[in-house]
């Protein structure tokens, strides 16, 4: 454990000016708070908080950093309280010591739960002081080296999983490879001994085929770069197992195949020296193809600047190279760390890795639960970068795999919100087009457009996952809460009773709802029925089970009339197909057609209330209705009513058995071609010597118009039969 004097010296190494008294205090009441406390390796507690001073300390941090490393975990696991910590120590160190508190007293539900809580909290925290997560790295550093000395192998592995998932990846993002190079080899150690093993096997494997190729290496560097006139450090190292087992996988490639293995850093006086040295180097050796890679012109998001280029370079080895200067390498090493300053203020808040930051604090502002916020936080961490313009000229850098989607969303929440169309490099392309380095995108907007759930399909930033679940989420409670007010009055109004908010407000507590809206709105999702609060708010009158009636052979099912008289809502509600609307619901409710039985219009039709998909409909004799018989309250009496001209396309089924002969599959679309159908899509279920069966989604205008085609199709030589599929 580092003793008292030593971590003061340590300090002063690098700030002369460090308060040494509140150090020296902050010592001695951390000692004092943990007393007789025990870590799992039998060491006294406040060997832990001491540690993580210490590594601190070695990130060359402020005093107060120092001071919050030592009492980090006196919240937690002691009496202190934040009060007592302002009194002592200042109103910075009890907020920075609250911002890093682990949240084991939070009552959750599941460990899932429980690390997505951490980490909004974390980056709550973050958002108003980083050293919060420079200290929150610190700590998980030191537990990762004694982690070996925790008995329970599931618990060891949970840590070591979450260190792999969430810090290595915010180390990374605040420049701070060293930390995150560590905190990988430390988790990759537990989560994958066997792995760690073999590479280390083939790193032993390749040292004993030659101790001194690594020194020949850089003497052959620093000589051709003497020779152009350049006088330069050389340091050779071979990359981390971790990193070495990722791209094999990455790249599903052999130990051997991988270009990078060996590592050579060239650190040069200036910015002009790093091109001349990559000039001299590409002179000199030959250059391994798409290895080159330019970071001083377009940083990384986290601040990282570096020429990166790969060669054949002495003895036939491929190695990769890389060129920068000193403050370069100060920057790559230790992040935001290398920097801060606070007595000067701190580094500028416009710095590429608070941008990111700025992402997080919007993703949490946009996400409905902790899960939601964890998962597009990962996502925002782990994907590599593809790096865009504007039309000025403003650099985007986004995940591999962006889409202009994606873009649109980086510009500016309303940008995604609004966007219509993507103009790249020029050209009108499809919103799910996949970006490339150095595109330029256009983003065309519309003020009548709002975000479609489709997006979600192609959209891989957590930002822009996150901004359309929210507006999807929004207007589905809009949508429940209608549908919901209208089933609650129409079963109502069926006994002859009004609905009331002083009533519903009198039984929201008996379906564990906060207000009367929710309980509105969970009737409108299908997660209360409507004849449940009526039952609640009269529990004196008597249930009446009201059960659709059916018959086999396709009979009409009976909708069971409610006594009195029911107002009926003629209002239509808009469907996807915009020109054809159902009746019996209100405007803007959610409508699906039931994929059971494709019904079309011209059909008789029944809706059927759906958890998390508002209304479906079915064709009257669909068979999936029997399985809602015991359900009539999600029952709504609705049919077709033509707006305006028509046009609208929906989808037919039908099962054709066709010739297996030449000219079959062409005499079908020639056909439905004619008949001015589209077939969908195709799919062949039965293949013989002589037939083929198959089912085919025909887009068709109404029942009429694919009675039509069937009819056609049973006039054609080669098509043997043909029925409506129901399924």
């Amino acid at each position: 454990m580092i003793r008292q004097f030593e971590l003061v010296e340590r300090v002063h190494s690098y700030d002369p000016d460090a308060d040494e008294d509140v150090l020296n205090r902050a010592y001695v009441y951390g000692l004092k708070k943990h007393g007789t406390q025990l870590r799992a390796s039998g060491d006294p507690y406040f060997s832990h908080p001491v540690e993580v001073a210490g590594i601190l300390a070695e990130m060359r941090l402020d005093t107060s950093s120092i001071v919050t490393g030592l009492l980090h975990d006196t919240l937690e696991d002691t009496d202190a309280t934040r009060d007592e910590l302002a009194r002592l120590f200042g109103d910075e160190v009890a907020k920075l010591v609250d911002g890093v508190t682990k949240l084991s007293r939070l009552e959750v539900q599941s460990e899932t739960t429980k690390e997505a809580e951490n980490l909004r909290k974390l980056v709550l925290a973050m958002s108003t002081d980083i050293r919060v997560l420079l200290v929150k790295l610190a700590d998980r550093l030191h537990n990762m080296r004694t982690l070996h000395h925790i008995k329970e192998p599931a618990r060891r592995k949970r840590i070591a999983r979450e260190t792999m998932d969430l810090y290595a990846p915010l180390a990374s993002r605040i420049g701070m490879e060293k930390v995150k190079r560590e905190l990988e080899e430390l988790a990759f150690g537990e989560l994958n001994p066997d792995g760690r093993a073999s590479v280390l096997a083939r790193f032993g494997y390749l040292r004993e085929k030659g101790e001194q190729i690594v020194p020949e290496i850089e003497a052959e560097l620093v000589k051709t770069l003497a020779d152009g006139g350049l006088a330069a450090q050389v340091s050779g190292r071979e990359k981390t197992p971790y990193s070495i087992w990722r791209k094999m996988q990455q790249k599903n490639v052999s130990f051997e195949q991988l270009a990078d293995i060996m590592a050579f850093r060239i650190i040069v006086a200036d910015i002009a020296q790093c091109y001349q040295a990559l000039g001299l180097l590409h002179g000199r050796f030959q250059v391994l193809p798409q290895r080159f890679k330019d970071y001083i012109s377009v940083p990384k998001p986290n601040g990282y600047r570096s020429l990166h280029t790969g060669v054949i370079g002495p003895h036939g080895q491929r190695i990769e190279i890389q060129i920068r200067t000193g403050e370069m390498q100060e920057q790559a090493e230790r992040g935001v760390a290398a920097h801060w300053i606070y007595k000067q203020g701190g580094p500028s808040t416009d710095a590429p890795q608070y941008a990111w930051l700025r992402s997080l604090i919007e993703i949490l502002d946009k996400s409905s639960n902790a899960e939601d916020f964890l998962e597009h936080t990962k996502l925002e961490m782990f994907q590599d970068q593809v790096f865009c313009f504007t039309p000025k000229g403003k650099l985007i850098s986004l995940p591999r795999g962006a889409t202009p989607i994606d873009f649109a969303y980086a510009v500016h929440s309303q940008v995604g919100d609004t966007c219509v169309g993507a103009r790249i490099n020029g050209r009108m392309l499809p919103l799910r087009t996949q970006l490339s380095n150095g595109d330029q995108i256009e983003i065309v907007t519309s003020k009548a457009q709002t975000p479609s759930p489709t997006w979600e399909r192609f959209a891989v930033t957590g930002k822009a996952r996150a901004a359309i679940r929210r507006f999807i989420r929004l207007r589905q409670r809009e949508q429940y809460l209608q549908l919901g007010r209208s089933l609650l009055e129409k079963t109502f109004h069926e006994e002859g009773y009004e609905v009331t908010e002083k009533g519903l407000d009198g039984v929201k507590a008996n379906f564990k709802q906060a207000s009367t809206d929710d309980l509105i709105a969970n009737v409108g999702a299908g997660l209360v029925g409507s004849r449940e609060v009526l039952m609640a708010v009269y529990p004196g009158l008597k249930q009446q089970r009201k059960t659709p009636v059916g018959s086999s052979g396709g009979d009409v099912v009976q909708i069971t009339r409610a006594r009195g008289k029911v107002s009926k809502l003629r209002d239509a509600a808009a469907t996807e197909h915009g020109q054809i609307a159902i009746t019996g619901l209100i405007p803007g409710m959610a409508v699906h057609f039931a994929r059971c039985c494709h019904p079309l219009p011209g059909d008789r039709i029944v809706g059927i209330i759906t958890t998390g998909k508002g209304v479906t409909i079915h064709t009257i004799d669909c068979a999936t209705l029997e399985s809602f018989s015991d359900t009539p309250e999600r029952w709504i009496d609705v049919g077709w009513e033509a707006v305006g001209d028509g046009g609208a396309a929906y989808t037919g089924r039908l099962k054709v058995t066709v010739a297996n002969q030449p000219g079959s599959l062409s005499s079908l679309s020639t056909v439905i071609a004619r008949h001015d159908g589209n077939i969908s899509n195709l799919r062949i279920v039965n293949r013989s010597m002589d037939f083929f069966d198959m089912v085919i989604d025909v887009e068709v205008a109404d029942v009429k118009h694919l009675a039509d085609i069937t009819a056609a199709l049973r006039a054609t030589p080669a098509i043997n039969a043909v029925e409506r599929a129901r399924s």
